[in-house]
């Protein structure tokens, strides 16, 4: 097995870190961006729910909604994205080069990914864990039943290392099938080559559909099996870009919190409830704090919408990939998701 370890990926990244450097010590994302007139976004190739391009080249998903979303807050315009297709591979050297301005690509945030790779993160916008699916027929009921399996997986991920470390704690063994094409990947599990396929848990039920002859013949194992919070990221040294893809995602948590919604946010705006004035625009001037209009956050929920917005189009029980929220609910509503007051 060829291993993309943390060293490996901050290897890729040196030759273009003394420009990233500078690029993000000058704090002119912003200004570059609205000179640009479009926002360039690293985005997974293809996974469904999160992001994929149709026949016509339009992309969607629920971490393309959040690309929108800072567009919204830029231009007034959810369309002013340029979608950047990065592999596990071409992500982190991405974002550090300057290729991309913001990565929203599945990425789990940690420490080492934080320090080393000198990113910021925005707070998680989707709890996941690393899961495992398997076929009906093969009676695989728990983990402890893979002991000695084939196992797919794509490399330079956090799952690699989290399949290591739950084999290692249960005394199991396995053997890595190591494939960076995600429809690849996913052949190579439903044509049998591999035993399971490991992703995080949030993936997997879309991997059914690949299996055209029989998506019911595939289970996810129970149980979540590590931490996986998925957050945008950007690069350190440019405090003003870092607050505005934070605030809009704290944007989207607080509207939904406040009953603010797509359908709704032209009525809340004669609404004597100051927090949603103030979220809103209608007082204060945030927009300005954050180098846009004052409207910003009133952009992003009419033309993207609130949390719940995005997250029921994407996975409600009618899309494609139907998911519970789970963690993904508001603080108040048995999950973690928390927007930070907007005073």
């Amino acid at each position: 097995m060829k291993t993309a370890g943390l060293s490996a990926i901050v290897g890729l990244v040196l030759a273009g870190a003394g420009a990233s450097a500078a690029m993000a010590e000058s704090g002119d994302t912003l200004a570059a961006v609205k000179a640009r007139g479009e926002l360039l976004c690293g985005v997974h190739p293809a996974r469904h729910g999160f992001a994929a391009p149709d026949s016509q080249g339009k992309w969607s998903g629920f971490e393309v909604d959040f690309c929108r979303a800072l567009s919204s807050a830029i231009f007034g315009d959810p369309e002013k994205v340029r979608f950047v297709a990065l592999s596990s591979q071409q992500r982190f050297p991405a974002i550090q080069s300057g290729e991309v301005d913001v990565l929203a690509r599945n990425v789990t945030a940690t420490l080492g990914r934080d320090t080393a790779l000198g990113l910021n993160f925005a707070p998680p916008i989707f709890y996941t864990g690393t899961g495992f699916l398997v076929r009906v027929e093969d009676g695989i009921e728990k983990v402890e039943d893979l002991d000695g399996a084939v196992i797919c997986m794509a490399p330079g991920s956090t799952t690699e290392r989290n399949v290591a470390q739950i084999f290692a704690a249960r005394g199991l063994t396995y053997t890595p099938v190591v494939i960076e094409n995600n429809k690849q990947l996913v052949d190579a599990y439903v044509t049998g080559r591999c035993d399971a396929l490991t992703k995080d848990k949030a993936a997997l039920p879309g991997v059914r559909a690949f299996d055209t002859q029989d998506p019911a013949a595939h289970v996810l194992l129970p149980g979540i099996y590590s931490k996986e919070p998925l957050a945008m990221a950007v690069r350190q040294g440019d405090d003003q870009w870092y607050d505005l893809v934070k605030w809009v995602t704290y944007a989207t948590f607080n509207a939904e919190e406040l009953g603010v919604s797509q359908a709704n946010v032209d009525e809340m705006k004669t609404s004597d409830d100051p927090d949603i004035q103030t979220l809103l625009g209608v007082i204060g001037d945030n927009g300005t704090k954050l180098g846009v209009d004052n409207a910003w956050a009133y952009n992003v929920i009419k033309q993207v919408g609130n949390y719940k917005d995005i997250y029921m189009r994407h996975f409600g029980p009618d899309s494609p990939v139907a998911l519970d929220r789970d963690l993904n609910r508001l603080w108040n509503d048995g999950g973690i998701l928390y927007g930070l007051p907007m005073q």
